[in-house]
């Protein structure tokens, strides 16, 4: 009842404000922004001039969300003049009649001062905090020539890139890369970084770009996303850019093969004062375990490297084998006949990726009265085949109205096959048990996502109604063969002892998801904003598996299994209110408010034709504050809680057997997790851009955190559920302090983090407490300057504790050190050496799993043509021959080492071919 009064309140307000008039003076109203960002631009000069002699009428300035209202404007034609320090002044014809006039957005261009004949820029800081966004000038980082993007953030302060091409801002996982604001190959980070020259950026701005409901309203809902967003150049907005290779080689003490094939051509017509297109065709194929691309998960989402710790420590652990492309279209500026104006961005990605994997592991499993250890080795080959299309669609169907369409929609077809062999043991050596299994499996999978937003302004400024519809869909099909033999303690292959499992499976995972977010606003005074907002959520899922018996006479699998068979379906419904008051002002702005959510979680057993829901009703605050402190520093502090339901694998009762050793069994009486979340950043500098200071901590804490009980018998067999439990906590925190040398042409860089993690499991219905501390600092070193000789040094070590309060005796703590260094040196006629060398430790650790080694890579190029675009190159990778992957895992009940079987030595001859062809 009191959601339909909401909706009829809402629909009274919007209907009395579109048919409002008004008489005698009018009011204009606007918004300024940056055009490359398109953040709002506060504390703009607003001036109204009269058109016949552009005489003064009146002025303002903008506020906190760059928005204007001039009052009291008699009827006539008029120039609205916004001005800025460092921007070019920019102005709109305005006519004012009966009604009150709102304008289109206005863009502000960043631009020199011109001085009669004589040019006076100012000399842009490395470094410069605009409000939420910390901006980086990529003229303060020099980068060799042809070199990615990748290799510009590398020498960013703050900004840290893993060996995968993963990267971190301020300790947090960037899961966006932005080009002028806009999409690019749509949420793919790896598409921009590993796809566009570094020459070509002008600025890299980090911040958390929020939701589209979020921008167009002013209020925070909470979604954010960790984003980088890279300008072009002016003059390189226009023109044809790229790098393509093709080379062959081989491994030097392997005899096997290398190839490595690399497409990239990009038409941009950019700052042209007309329509904005953007054109991209990249494709590549090799065996090196290069992807200028993000894997995609069963989700479909790409997977991006979220960790605590360095990433400068994350290894391969596979070697995979790579065949992509794909096009990427934007056009901006398009009149179609249905709307005003049109903003287009599509793209289309196929992939093909063979990964071998090929892994030793030793796991310390920790009981109330005992440890035991499981050696395995596994073996697998995964066939993976992916297309992606995503799109945004923008369309502005007059002034004060405009509908954006975000499709996303993905298809998976895996072939997958592994070999796992394992044997588990008592500390003394007693055999608990061993085994052998062999799984195939062969699925397909389809992903989609629309987010549909309808933006309406109302004619007072500030208040605005929107409409977000976002929906979710997934649907899965595998078929699969489970083949193992396990032996227990004390047993031969004629005793009873010996369990074998003969079974194929099919499991279909079909889930569909919506939600309907409005969103009512209202300015109460010039720094006071009032929002209403309503969500309806409705998710629903089913998840089916049947399993047979192999029958020994036929060999055909046609005996049910239904120990193992079941079809469930989950529902999680909700209904959700709340309001929010945002104060804004020109040092600080401040937002508190709240939601009530309704929820029902629902379970239905379709083999057993049951059912069960339980009601859920939470209070959900949240609150931020901002400050913007002169001299280029910002504050934020921001908290908000949040609840997620369980999945429907978490809640289905049915045992999955893929590996006999460890089964997992669902919880159909698991509660959704409510969670609390606080973040703090603080972002500085000084001394014109040259020195940084990046702080950012985060906490989440819950009561009813999903974890897991586990049950061990006496030979090791693991029966895993799903609990929920209390007493889990998570703090993350990251300071980098950057400082630019300029007098040696030098950066230095010097960073710690730290990760502190806290959660109950239960282990034979025992608590057990784990605390996991994980903390690091590193020291890194860059040349500045635009010299022949390009040089960096970064070094790290980091020290992990884990302590178990059932087993005290199993507690540990090691050390991981590790270095990296590279030089590139343009030696004279057009010769290039190019090297790096990684150095990796490990200690504290189990028996053959203490290592060190130095991965070495070396490359010899000749640069030749008129403009120096081609380039043949001698690469020689792993020159000691020592690469190897060690990686330990610590989780609640058990502590793992991994060592995997990575690329070694081998020589690529290739050549290279560098796009540039701008004003064109």
């Amino acid at each position: 009842m009191r959601c339909s009064i909401f909706g009829i309140s809402l629909l009274i307000i919007s209907t009395s404000v579109f048919g409002q008039k008004v008489t005698g003076k009018s009011e204009i109203f606007g918004v300024v922004v940056d055009s490359v960002s398109r953040k709002p631009m506060r504390a703009a000069t607003i001036s109204l001039l009269s058109v016949k002699d552009s005489s003064y009428v009146d002025a303002t300035v903008t506020d906190g969300d760059g928005r204007f209202l001039v009052r009291n404007v008699p009827q006539g034609n008029y120039r609205l003049l916004a001005t800025f320090i460092g921007y070019r002044n920019a102005s709109a014809l305005v006519s004012v009649n009966a009604l009150n006039a709102a304008l289109d957005t206005i863009s502000m261009v960043q631009q020199a001062n011109v001085l009669d004949e004589m040019i006076v820029k100012e000399e842009a800081p490395p470094v410069r905090i605009r409000q939420d966004t910390i901006e980086f000038n990529a003229n303060s980082f020099k980068t060799q020539p042809n070199a990615q993007v990748e290799a510009l953030l590398r020498k960013l302060p703050g900004v840290e890139v893993a060996r995968d091409g993963s990267v971190k801002a301020n300790g947090q996982a960037v899961t966006q890369v932005l080009v002028d604001g806009k999409p690019f190959f749509g949420n793919d980070p790896k598409m921009a970084t590993r796809n566009l020259p570094a020459d070509i950026i002008d600025k890299v701005q980090l911040y958390e770009q929020s939701s589209d409901q979020s921008q167009f309203s002013g209020m925070d809902d909470g979604n954010r996303q960790n984003t980088i967003n890279l300008t072009i150049k002016k003059d390189m907005g226009k023109g044809y850019f790229g790098q393509n290779s093709l080379g062959a080689g081989n491994g030097l003490n392997e005899g096997s093969e290398r190839y490595q094939g690399r497409l990239s051509v990009n038409r941009f017509n950019n700052h042209g004062g007309g329509q904005t297109r953007q054109i991209s065709i990249v494709g590549q194929a090799n065996n090196l375990n290069q992807q200028n691309f993000s894997m995609t998960g069963d989700n479909g989402e790409v997977q991006v490297n979220g960790n605590a710790g360095p990433p400068g420590n994350q290894m391969p652990t596979n070697i995979i084998e790579t065949k992509a492309g794909g096009i990427n279209y934007r056009s901006d500026g398009a009149k179609p006949k249905w709307g005003k104006r049109a903003e287009i961005a599509a793209s289309y990605f196929a992939n093909q990726t063979i990964t071998t994997t090929d892994q030793e592991s030793r796991r310390i499993n920790v009981l109330p009265d005992r440890s035991f250890v499981t050696d395995q080795h596994n073996y697998s080959k995964n066939k993976r085949t992916n297309q992606r299309f995503n799109g945004r669609f923008d369309w502005q169907l007059d002034s004060l109205t405009s509908i954006r369409i975000t499709p996303n929609i993905s298809w998976q077809n895996t072939d997958y096959k592994s070999i796992a062999n394992s044997s588990s043991y008592l500390n003394n050596g007693d055999s608990l048990n061993s085994g052998n299994t062999v799984y195939d499996s062969d699925g397909n999978r389809m992903n989609g996502f629309n987010n549909l937003l309808l933006m309406r302004k109302l004619y007072k400024p500030g208040r605005t109604l929107s409409a977000n519809l976002n929906t979710t869909l997934n649907n899965g099909k595998a078929d699969s063969y489970n083949r193992s033999v396990i032996n227990f303690s004390g047993s031969d292959s004629t005793n009873a002892d010996v369990k074998r499992i003969d079974q194929r499976s099919f499991q279909n995972n079909y889930s569909l998801e919506n939600t309907l977010s409005l969103s009512f606003t209202e300015r109460i005074s010039l720094n006071k904003k009032l929002e209403i907002r309503y969500a309806y959520g409705d998710a629903r899922n089913r998840l089916g598996r049947e399993v047979w018996d192999k029958q020994e006479k036929t060999g055909q699998y046609i005996h049910p299994n239904m120990l193992l068979s079941n079809r469930s379906g989950s529902g999680f419904a909700t209904h959700k209110i709340g309001s929010a008051l945002q104060t804004s002002r020109l040092k600080y702005s401040f937002s508190v408010g709240f939601d009530l959510q309704a929820s029902m979680l629902s379970l239905k057993n379709r083999s057993v034709d049951s059912s069960s829901a339980r009601k859920y009703f939470h209070v959900l605050p949240n609150a931020l504050l901002s400050f913007a402190i002169a001299g280029n520093q910002s504050i934020r502090l921001q908290y908000r809680s949040r609840l997620t339901p369980p999945s429907i694998a978490q809640l289905q009762p049915v045992r999955d057997n893929s590996n006999p050793l460890n089964i997992s069994i669902g919880n159909p009486r698991l509660d959704p997790t409510y969670l609390n979340n606080v973040v703090l950043t603080y972002n500085s500098s000084y001394n014109a851009g040259r020195g940084s200071i990046f702080l950012s901590t985060t906490f989440n804490q819950s009561n009813n955190y999903i974890t897991y009980a586990t049950r061990v018998t006496e030979n090791g067999a693991q029966l895993t559920q799903p609990v929920n439990a209390g007493g889990y906590w998570v703090s993350n925190s990251f300071l980098s302090l950057g400082k630019t040398i300029p007098a040696i042409q030098m950066s230095v860089t010097v960073s710690a983090n730290s990760n502190l993690t806290q959660v109950n499991s239960l282990v034979n219905s025992q608590t057990n407490r784990s605390r996991i501390v994980s903390l690091g600092s590193g020291l890194g070193i860059q040349s500045t300057g635009d010299s022949k000789l390009d040089f960096g040094l970064t070094v790290r070590i980091s020290y992990q504790t884990a302590k178990y309060s059932l087993l005290s005796k199993q507690n540990t703590a090691f050390w991981s050190p590790y270095a990296t260094g590279n030089v590139n040196w343009q030696l004279p006629f057009n010769w290039v050496i190019a090297s790096d060398v990684t150095y990796h430790a490990t200690t504290g650790r189990t028996a053959a799993y203490n290592q060190q080694f130095v991965l070495w890579n070396v490359t010899f190029a000749k640069k030749f043509m008129k403009g120096k675009e081609g380039e043949v190159r001698l690469q020689i990778f792993d020159l000691l021959n020592q690469n190897r992957s060690l990686i330990r895992n610590t989780a609640e009940t058990y502590i793992e080492d991994i060592q995997s079987r990575v690329l070694k030595r081998y020589f690529l001859i290739s050549f290279v071919y560098n796009l540039r062809k701008f004003g064109i």
